[in-house]
């Protein structure tokens, strides 16, 4: 038996999988136990949790597999070196920062000094382990397989073809360019410094117009067969010390642009200025080409093997507008992108592509759905009830246990329809950056103040940032003018014209909504709640957000009402146990 420990470390989303004979049986981000947005580092408390799903030791693990190989591509890089003798503090950073990626047996012994692991460690190639990540874990039997990032072992991009049992790699773009590079400039420029502060942008462009694109395209050049390169006077990481923070803390990068980027497109924005039009017009800009060139490169794929199914990874593959754009752009017509296409899901990547290599094992495992962290039993909860009992009544709530399913799902539902803000806390926490129905928290989405209602009582987030809808997956051709399955909220589509004035909450200034669309298989209870919302307002749908306030999305029952105290949502369902104010 082979039981696999997959692993995304000294890293943004440091995190760990577990894969027996070839099964995902669990998959957790460090950050969710840390509570520090992003965390990177090694992953122990993950590593913990995994082992704890299982019912293992650390004993019992044969193999440990890691997204990252120092020994890639070596021969580029000393090519590099060589061609544009970069800044030699550059270079004693990064040999230090791979050394510091390595010794993970000596790691694991520190972390479980008593539980020995006396398996095999492999390194997987950071790409390879993104492609295996989107391709083994697909319905499909036969793909085109792509990976987009910033960078990971040399390497920003990759691209190869999944056909059955086998995982080739055709192609990859190489340091110094990079689209995800391009994407994090852009970023920084309009003010946004933090890591993973990308989705920002994203979330401002529907506000502007594509006036810069011209001035984007000199940033950004298509090259003929569908790759890419930037034009590099307009960066610094390739010739200067960039400061990254990548051990056991919040993640950090530092100014990636030179300040011919500045010329170019003028004066950036602080982080305290105000938004103007201008910034809007930019980030829609940025976006435009991001989609230009991901969709020249989709383009060059389909004509090499005209195969219409796509399996995408990478953090650019977290890029929902453009994803839900695909089939707009490119002959696929069926797009599979795990719940966490970014670094974290490096960790599945490589313990299936170790399950793949060395045990000769066949692909048996389908991510249907996201469930794969801790869950927790009612006399846990008690337990948090108990322990917190004297705060819960100084904030005059009522504890109540409802008495089955049903009579929770009708009182979930009549709140939420009432107008209120729910918690919902339920069975396995979800894998990736996603609320999708077990830490979530949930509202009306036909309510026009419910965004406003959300951002005073909880979230206090810049106005411009979209709310996303769970849609029962049956009622999605009538709500959106695209078909598709969207378990993971993946992709952005456009609202019906004539269903965006009854569920405004949702629906973002450009028409459009980041779905989530949800079954009756891959999660019955939040797909019965839905439902049950439909038949009491007629809408198939509810607002669902990630559960926490400007912090990892919660973990543990603890968490969940720590930040339902402290806010002033109106009603938290941890399990069957409801927390009201009154």
């Amino acid at each position: 038996m082979s039981r696999i420990l997959g692993l995304n470390l000294f890293h943004g989303d440091s995190s760990a999988c577990l894969v027996v004979d070839g099964q995902l049986v669990a998959a957790v981000e460090e950050e969710r136990f840390r509570r520090v947005k992003h965390w990177a580092g090694f992953p122990s408390r993950a590593i913990a949790s995994c082992l704890d799903q299982a019912g293992l030791s650390l004993a019992d693990i044969t193999d440990v597999a890691v997204n990252n190989d120092p020994k890639a591509h070596v021969l580029r890089k000393v090519g590099f070196v060589v061609k544009q003798r970069p800044d030699l503090k550059l270079l004693w950073e990064r040999i230090q920062n791979r050394k510091a990626r390595t010794g993970v047996g000596e790691l694991l012994a520190q972390s479980f000094p008593d539980d020995r692991f006396g398996g095999e460690i492999h390194a997987v190639e950071h790409h390879l382990a993104h492609l295996a990540s989107a391709y083994l874990a697909s319905p499909y039997e036969k793909a085109i397989t792509v990976s987009v990032d910033g960078f990971g072992d040399f390497a920003s991009t990759a691209w190869g073809l999944g056909d059955g049992e086998s995982l080739s790699v055709e192609g990859r773009v190489f340091f110094p360019h990079s689209l995800g590079l391009f994407y994090l400039a852009l970023t920084q420029y309009l003010g946004f410094p933090h890591y993973g502060d990308e989705y920002k942008m994203m979330g401002l462009a529907p506000y502007g117009k594509p006036k810069y694109l011209e001035q984007m395209r000199q940033i950004v050049r298509l090259e003929e067969g569908g790759g890419f390169t930037l034009n590099l006077d307009f960066f610094r990481h390739h010739r200067e010390t960039v400061e990254y923070q990548w051990d056991a803390c919040a993640p950090h990068t530092d100014k990636v642009y030179a300040e011919s980027l500045v010329d170019l497109l003028g004066p950036f924005r602080r982080k305290e200025d105000s938004l103007e039009q201008h910034h809007k017009d930019m980030a829609r800009s940025a976006q435009a080409m991001y989609e230009e060139a991901f969709f020249h490169l989709l383009n060059s794929r389909y004509e090499i093997h005209g195969v219409d199914r796509l399996a995408l990874a990478g953090g650019c593959g977290m890029n929902s507008v453009a994803n839900g754009r695909i089939r707009l752009n490119t002959p696929f017509k069926e797009v599979f992108i795990q719940p966490a296409a970014g670094d974290a899901g490096g960790a599945i990547g490589a313990a299936l592509q170790v399950w793949r290599d060395r045990y000769h094992g066949k692909r048996v495992f389908r991510m249907h759905h996201a469930l794969w962290g801790p869950s927790f039993d009612g006399a846990e909860v008690d337990e948090v009830l108990s322990k917190h009992r004297r705060a819960i009544e100084e904030a005059g709530c009522t504890v109540t246990v409802m008495q089955d399913e049903t009579t929770l799902i009708q009182r979930v539902a009549e709140a939420i329809a009432a107008g209120r803000v729910i918690g919902w806390f339920q069975g396995r926490m979800e894998w990736g950056p996603r609320a999708l129905g077990n830490r979530s928290i949930l509202g009306d989405p036909g309510r026009a103040d419910m965004k406003d209602i959300l951002n005073h009582k909880i979230k206090r987030r810049e106005s411009f940032r979209p709310f996303a809808p769970s849609v029962l997956r049956e009622a999605v051709e009538e709500w959106f003018e695209m078909d598709d399955e969207v378990p993971f909220m993946m992709k952005v589509f456009q609202v019906r014209q004539e269903k965006r004035a009854m569920i405004p909450a949702v629906t973002h200034v450009d028409g459009s909504g980041r779905l989530q669309t949800v079954d009756s298989q891959s999660n019955p209870l939040y797909h019965k709640l839905i439902s049950k919302f439909r038949d009491l307002t007629g809408t198939p749908m509810v607002l669902n957000t990630s559960f926490n306030e400007n912090e990892p999305i919660v973990c543990r029952p603890e968490e969940a009402l720590d930040c339902f105290l402290r806010t002033k949502m109106d009603l938290l369902a941890l399990g069957d146990r409801v927390i009201e104010r009154v």
